[in-house]
């Protein structure tokens, strides 16, 4: 039997692609909503991780992952131009 679940209480994942734009339009835009999701990110951060004393060795850890993950779109661009020189 398949439930029935309204699209503005699915997760991301669970939205089909058609449900996508009135997924995005039932979103909270005010400023609660963003700051809402950023709590319910760094809570879940810190359960998974299990870091027993926060502070700046875990926001920096996840700072170096965003500049490696960024970097890496570049880099076969940078080579290429390094190459070149």
């Amino acid at each position: 039997m398949v439930s029935v679940i309204p699209v503005k209480e699915k997760k991301l994942m669970d939205v089909k692609l058609g449900e996508l734009p009135s997924w995005i339009l039932m979103q909270d835009f005010t400023p609660k909503g963003p700051f809402g999701a950023f709590q319910r990110s760094y809570y879940r951060y810190y359960k998974y991780v299990k870091v027993k004393k926060r502070g700046i060795p875990g926001v920096s850890m996840v700072l170096a992952a965003y500049v490696v993950f960024n970097y890496l779109p570049c880099y076969k661009g940078l080579k290429h131009e390094q190459i070149q020189k």
